[in-house]
């Protein structure tokens, strides 16, 4: 009885071709042929992460070998530094006492006490006056003006001066006396002594007038 051939066994996972089965035999399992060796596909190498600051990769902690020695030594690009604006000097508080022409001066001696009270140093007092002077810078001036101003430049205690004065230097509290002047000098001085006062301005006036004549300065 002639032999059936049998049906070979198919592999899909061995690559290569197969054997046809000879006529007259049974035919085997058929075995892959072993092709020439395939090249190994190059890999790509991965990608370097450079720093932003610095030569070398992040956490290298140094500079890399292959970057050459230009890129080595190459300097770290300056961090920009943001400009600074001029610092700007803030406009003082201003506080109005009432008080008439005549009665300017003694306004201004209650503020200077209120100001000693609230424990203002009297140095930090500067009195002002757009009219006659304050009987103390009067009694000062008697013994000469080097006398007066070294007591000025001296700064332990307030001093009075006359609004004109240039001399005077600014401190932080003024106090200004309007017990004279006519209204096209006053806003000039007060102006003045608004510009002398470092916190606060104190001035001793007439409401209305005051507030005409700083609207004027302004």
């Amino acid at each position: 009885m002639p032999l059936t051939p049998e049906e070979p066994q198919i592999h899909e996972s061995v690559p290569g071709p197969r054997t046809a089965p000879t006529s007259g035999r049974s035919a085997s399992t058929p075995r892959p042929v072993p092709g020439p060796p395939r090249p190994a596909a190059p890999r790509p190498a991965p990608p370097r992460v450079v720093a932003t600051v610095g030569s070398g990769p992040v956490g290298s902690g140094r500079p890399t070998g292959s970057a050459g020695p230009a890129a080595a030594t190459q300097p770290a690009p300056a961090a920009a530094v943001p400009q600074q604006r001029p610092a700007t000097r803030e406009a003082a508080q201003i506080q109005l006492i009432p008080a008439p022409a005549d009665g300017a001066l003694d306004a201004a001696e209650e503020a200077v006490d209120l100001l000693l009270d609230t424990g203002r140093v009297p140095g930090e007092i500067l009195v002002l006056t757009t009219g006659e002077q304050h009987p103390w810078a009067v009694h000062e001036l008697s013994f000469g003006e080097a006398s007066y101003w070294a007591q000025h430049d001296a700064g332990d205690d307030v001093f009075y001066a006359d609004i004109a004065a240039p001399r005077a230097a600014g401190r932080p509290v003024v106090v200004v006396a309007l017990n004279g002047g006519s209204d096209d000098t006053l806003p000039r001085a007060l102006a003045t002594a608004l510009a002398r006062a470092g916190l606060l301005l104190i001035v001793c006036g007439e409401p209305a007038r005051v507030n005409s004549l700083l609207g004027a300065s302004a």
